[in-house]
C-alpha cells in the first residue's frame, strides 16, 4: 500500500453547541477516486475544506506530502482581477504545466476563454472554476459538487476525464450515477466521525445499512446490560459494597454511553397535501412553436399529458428546456399553436434558482407566509416547529433567517413549502440540486407515488430513471435546433429508444442505396469496391477480436478465485470494470466485421 500524500486524523472541529466534527479523518492515497458522502450539514465541505487548507481544525493532526499539489473547486469562485474567463483559468497552473490544458477543457466545458467573469451566469462560473483547477492536474483533487448547474452532455465528459485523470480525487455529489462511475472507495460522515469503505458508491448504502443494524443490536444489548447491572445494584451490594466499587463505576460509565449515545439523524418524513382531483386531460399542446430571433427553441411539437402522467424534460444547457416547460404550463404564450390546460389545477411549483426565498425571511415566517405559527396541512393546523421536524429543522432554527442556511438546507425548505400547499400538477425544475441522499430518496418516493400529475427538468439519471414515466429530449442531443421528441420511460429507456432510432435510420439509407450499387455494378459503369480503410479493418478486426478474447479469458482466469474478492475487492472490481470495457469492444468489433463482411461478399456478387 502506497503512503498517504494527505492524511487527517481525529480532526475536532465546532462553531460553539453541538461539535460538527468530532474525530473524523481522510486518508487520501496517490490513485485513489473517494466520494465523501452524508447527510446536508453532517461537515461534508467543511472536512474537504480542512484537507485543502482553508479552514484550520481545532485539533487533530493534518498531513500533506510536502510535494503534492492541491487544488479545490470553490462554490463561489473570486474573479477579481481577471478580464476574461482564459486569464482566470490560466492563472491556476503551476511552472511546467500546459497551458494548452485550459483550452482544452473550457472548450469541453462549452466556454470560449473570452468571457468576461463578471458577466457569467452560477452554472458557467462553476464550468470556468472546473476548467482552473483541474488543468494543472494536480497531485489531489477535491471537488464540492462539480455536476451541479452542468448539463447531462457536459457531466457524461467529466465523468470521463475523472475516471482516466492521474490526480487523487475527493468528491462530493448529490448525483447517483455520477458517484457511482467515478468512485472506487466512500468515506462516510456521520455523526461528526468517519468511517470508509473501500468500494465505490454502489456499495455504499447496503453497507450502511448493515452500519446502523449493528450499531443499534449494540446499544440494544447496552441497555440490557444496564438492566442486570441495576438490578444487582438493589439487591446484590449492600453486603459488598467495598468489594465492587469498581463495579459500580462501570455501570455508572454504561449509563453515560447509553444516554450519551446519539443515534442517527432521522430521515425526513412528509407526503404532498391532497388536492382535488384534476381532470383526467391535464395539459394538450397542438403544434407548438417558439422562437428567439432567428433562434428555433420549439418547433411544431404536440403533447397530451394525462393526470397521473410523470414527463422529464432532458437536453443540454441552453437547449430551451425551461421555455418549453413555461410554455406547457401556461406562464409563456407559443409564438404559433395552443397549449390548453385541464381543468381543476392546483400547481405547486419547485423552482431551480431558489427564487422564491427571501434571504432575510425567517424558517417560520416562510413557511406560514407570515400567517402566525400555524400553517395548515392536509385540512390539520399544525404547529409550525412541529412540521419542521419532520423536514430535520431543529425548533431553534424557527426564527433564523434563511441567509444562513446551507445550499441543501434551502432546497429541503422550498420542498418543505410546496408539500405542504394542496397540489395536483408538480412542476420541478432541477429539484435535486443539493439535496443529500436521504433527501433524494424521499423526493423520489413522493414524485413516484404521487396521485397528480408531474413535469420536471433534470439532470440526475438515476432520479429519472426511478420516477418518468416518459422523457422528452431534442431529437439532435449535440446540436438542438428546436425539435424535441418524447419517449417511453427513463433516461435510460431513452438512450436505447435512440440508439435504435439510429440503427434504423442508417439500415433505412443502405436500403436506399443498395440499388443503386447493384445498378452500377451491373451495367459495368461504375465498379463499386471496398475502400483501403474498410479492406484494413476486414484484415485486421479478426487479430483484434482474438487479443480481446484472449484479455478476457486471462481476467476470468484470476477472478475465478473465490477468495479474491475477500482478499482484494479493489482489484477484483477493477477487473470486472476491465472486462465490462473489452466486452462491448469486442461486441463492437463483431458487428464491424459482420457489416463489413456482407457488404464485401454483395460486391463481389
Amino acid at each position: 500500500m502506497a503512503p498517504p500524500i494527505l492524511k487527517l486524523d481525529d480532526i475536532f472541529l465546532s462553531f460553539g453547541g453541538a461539535p460538527l466534527l468530532a474525530g473524523a479523518g481522510l486518508q487520501i492515497e496517490p490513485g485513489d477516486k473517494i466520494c465523501l458522502v452524508g447527510r446536508n450539514g453532517s461537515g461534508k465541505s467543511t472536512l474537504l475544506k480542512i484537507a485543502a487548507g482553508l479552514v484550520e481544525a481545532q485539533s487533530g493532526e493534518v498531513f500533506r506530502h510536502p510535494s503534492s499539489t492541491v487544488r479545490y473547486l470553490e462554490q463561489a469562485p473570486d474573479f477579481a482581477d481577471f478580464n476574461t474567463v482564459q486569464a482566470y483559468a490560466e492563472a491556476g497552473l503551476g511552472p511546467g504545466d500546459d497551458p494548452y490544458r485550459v483550452t482544452y477543457l473550457l472548450s469541453h466545458l462549452g466556454l470560449s476563454g473570452d468571457e468576461d467573469p463578471k458577466m457569467l451566469s452560477g452554472g458557467e462560473s462553476r464550468r470556468a472554476a472546473l476548467a482552473r483547477v483541474m488543468a494543472p492536474e494536480p497531485d489531489i483533487l477535491l471537488l464540492d459538487e462539480p455536476t451541479n448547474h452542468l448539463d447531462l452532455p457536459t457531466i457524461e465528459w467529466l465523468e470521463g476525464e475523472l475516471q482516466k485523470t492521474r490526480s487523487a480525487l475527493v468528491l462530493i455529489s448529490h448525483d447517483r450515477r455520477f458517484l457511482e462511475k467515478v468512485s472506487t472507495a466512500t468515506v462516510w460522515l456521520d455523526r461528526g466521525t468517519s468511517r470508509r469503505l473501500d468500494r465505490g458508491f454502489a456499495h455504499f448504502e447496503a453497507w450502511r445499512d448493515q452500519v446502523l443494524e449493528a450499531e443499534e443490536l449494540e446499544q440494544h444489548k447496552l441497555g440490557k446490560s444496564i438492566e442486570r447491572e441495576e438490578h444487582w445494584l438493589r439487591y446484590g451490594v449492600t453486603a459488598r459494597r467495598k468489594r465492587n466499587m469498581r463495579r459500580l463505576g462501570e455501570l455508572q460509565t454504561m449509563r453515560s454511553n447509553y444516554r450519551g449515545h446519539k443515534g442517527p439523524q432521522g430521515t425526513v418524513q412528509a407526503t404532498v397535501s391532497d388536492a382535488q382531483e384534476s381532470g383526467k386531460l391535464v395539459i394538450e399542446a397542438d403544434k407548438i412553436t417558439k422562437s428567439f430571433g432567428e433562434r428555433a427553441i420549439v418547433t411544431p411539437f404536440s403533447i397530451r399529458v394525462h393526470r397521473g402522467d410523470c414527463i422529464g424534460l432532458v437536453g443540454p444547457n441552453g437547449a430551451g428546456k425551461t421555455t418549453l416547460l413555461k410554455m406547457l404550463t401556461g406562464q409563456l404564450s407559443p409564438d404559433s399553436g395552443i397549449v390548453k390546460l385541464g381543468t381543476n389545477l392546483e400547481i405547486a411549483t419547485l423552482d431551480q434558482k431558489r427564487e422564491d426565498l427571501n434571504p432575510e425571511d425567517t424558517l417560520a415566517n416562510y413557511l406560514t407566509d407570515g400567517r402566525g405559527e400555524n400553517l395548515l396541512v392536509n385540512g390539520e393546523q399544525r404547529h409550525v416547529t412541529g412540521y419542521m421536524k419532520e423536514f430535520l429543522f431543529q425548533p431553534e432554527q424557527a426564527r433564523t433567517p434563511i441567509r444562513n442556511l446551507s445550499g441543501g438546507e434551502r432546497a429541503r425548505l422550498m420542498l418543505a413549502r410546496i408539500l405542504s400547499r394542496p397540489a395536483n400538477l408538480l412542476i420541478l425544475d432541477e429539484p435535486t440540486n443539493d439535496l443529500d441522499i436521504e433527501t433524494l430518496d424521499l423526493l423520489q418516493e413522493i414524485v413516484a407515488g404521487f396521485p397528480g400529475t408531474v413535469i420536471l427538468v433534470s439532470h440526475d439519471r438515476d432520479f429519472l430513471d426511478r420516477t418518468v414515466t416518459s422523457t422528452i429530449a431534442p431529437a439532435v442531443p449535440d446540436a438542438p435546433d428546436g425539435r424535441w421528441i418524447e419517449y417511453a420511460g427513463g433516461y435510460s429507456d431513452m438512450l436505447v429508444q435512440r440508439k435504435g432510432a439510429l440503427e434504423e435510420r442508417k439500415r433505412a439509407e443502405k436500403a436506399a442505396e443498395k440499388p443503386k450499387t447493384q445498378q452500377a455494378t451491373a451495367s459495368g459503369s461504375s465498379k463499386v469496391k471496398l475502400s483501403f480503410k474498410q479492406k484494413f479493418a476486414l484484415e485486421n478486426l479478426p487479430k483484434e477480436m482474438a487479443k480481446a478474447e484472449a484479455e478476457i479469458a486471462k481476467r476470468e482466469q484470476v477472478m475465478a478465485d473465490p477468495n479474491l474478492f475477500t482478499r482484494d475487492p479493489a482489484a477484483f472490481n477493477r477487473l470486472a470494470g476491465e472486462m465490462e470495457k473489452l466486452r462491448a469492444s469486442l461486441t463492437d468489433m463483431e458487428e464491424e466485421w459482420l457489416e463489413l463482411e456482407m457488404l464485401r461478399e454483395e460486391l463481389e456478387g
